[in-house]
């Protein structure tokens, strides 16, 4: 479950971020993705903008998207690429007898 708390790390971490390159990866639906470079450009109490390299496009993306993982981002420290969120976890759950 996404709190209120997340929201504001990540829209903080985001804003950290502003300039600095990154990689957004999201699906198309029916087994397509993308895969895009872009730059962080502003931020918003809702959404953040990125522009994109390849075309110079800006698009909008929530800070739910990238919580709920329908979008992923990889930001540019100067030398790799790294998640801006660490990549879940798989719970195992043990089943009482």
């Amino acid at each position: 479950m996404i709190c209120r708390e997340d929201i504001t790390n990540l829209k903080t971490d985001i804003e950290g971020k502003m300039g600095q390159k990154i990689i957004v990866k999201g699906s198309l639906g029916r087994s397509k993705t993308f895969e895009k470079e872009a730059t962080i450009e502003k931020v918003y109490p809702n959404i953040f903008v990125v522009k994109y390299e390849e075309n110079e496009r800006n698009v909008t993306y929530s800070y739910t998207d990238i919580l709920t993982r329908n979008v992923e981002v990889q930001v540019f420290d100067g030398e790799n690429y790294s998640p801006l969120i660490p990549p879940a976890t798989e719970i195992k759950k043990h089943r009482v007898v």
